[in-house]
């Protein structure tokens, strides 16, 4: 049986994709946490969705030549939007004593998203999110009674970006589906999607030139010290192969073969893979009021998307 990813089919096939997906997203952070207690954070940042979009850009080349200036537009809003929250999320990462804890508090990203679509795009809520926010809130207020309910400047940091995050998952959403625009005269304008593996690429393009440029504002670089040190080009590499353009890559190709609401339970796995790694790799460990906390965000994850859950069930019973 051929397994190379251009011959893999069908629906079973694609969820073990989106498994494989959230495990590389996962080993991802131990790639960035091992990065960052050795180089600045935000020059790491920039070095790996640089290297990333350089490797994506190999094979979108094609896509990215037939680009309008309209969807470049898109495709920048898209990133300097994603450039910030991956500011904010490595520098809560470089501070953070706990990556699995750190995990759980940006998956909330996936919570906030449809309230986001509400406040900017007037897109209506599904009733689960309103169930499923004052139960993520409660985890949240587990988590911060190891500080006295005081949240610490990681925990805020990751917050932040779980927000951007979810602000850009709306805009990637829209830059990634053809919009129809009824403008005052009654007209409808209809704006293209753009190509998902060029706006992929050009995203994360962006994201190193942002994130790039708070690096000069805010960071030495010790370039000396980084040249000397091959561990960092290792977790660099790492993180840009592995956990960027090959995980992009995997999750474009697996939401081709698979209904979208299959990936996204699946993938809600992703800070529970997180927190096991961490625990292996580092040796990381819970009290009962973080594990309580974590649990709290991971049901409200799963409340969250109620609807993909129940339909994902069902076609797992039928095969």
């Amino acid at each position: 049986m051929n397994f190379s990813l251009a011959s893999v089919k069908g629906k079973q096939s694609a969820d073990l994709l989106f498994v494989i997906v959230t495990l590389l997203a996962a080993i991802s952070w131990i790639f960035s946490k091992e990065a960052v207690a050795i180089m600045p954070p935000l020059l790491f940042m920039s070095a790996r969705f640089l290297i990333a979009a350089a490797f994506l850009a190999l094979i979108a080349h094609h896509q990215l030549r037939a680009l309008s200036a309209a969807s470049l537009y898109r495709c920048v809003k898209v990133g300097v939007v994603f450039g910030i929250a991956m500011s904010l999320w490595v520098l809560g990462l470089a501070a953070s004593s706990h990556v699995g804890e750190a995990a759980f508090l940006v998956s909330l990203a996936v919570v906030v998203v449809p309230v986001v679509g509400k406040l900017f795009f007037n897109e209506p809520v599904p009733g689960s999110t309103w169930v499923a926010l004052p139960i993520a809130c409660s985890g949240l207020a587990l988590l911060s009674l190891n500080q006295a309910l005081k949240l610490e400047l990681a925990q805020l940091l990751l917050l932040a970006a779980a927000t951007l995050f979810a602000i850009y998952f709306n805009l990637n959403t829209r830059a990634a589906n053809p919009i129809t625009k009824v403008g005052k005269d009654g007209q409808t304008t209809s704006i293209p999607q753009v190509p998902v593996l060029a706006l992929t690429t050009l995203v994360l393009a962006i994201v190193g030139v942002v994130t790039g440029f708070f690096s000069l504002l805010s960071e030495t670089w010790h370039i000396g010290k980084l040249i000397s040190s091959p561990m960092v080009w290792l977790w660099v590499m790492l993180s840009a192969t592995v956990g960027t353009a090959m995980r992009f890559y995997v999750q474009t190709y697996a939401q081709s073969l698979s209904p979208y609401n299959n990936g996204v339970v699946i993938m809600v796995l992703e800070p529970v893979w997180t927190s096991l790694i961490a625990a292996m790799w580092f040796k990381e460990s819970m009290t009962l009021i973080q594990l309580c906390g974590c649990l709290l965000i991971f049901v409200a994850l799963l409340v969250n998307r109620w609807r993909s859950v129940q339909q994902f069930l069902k076609q797992l019973l039928r095969s």
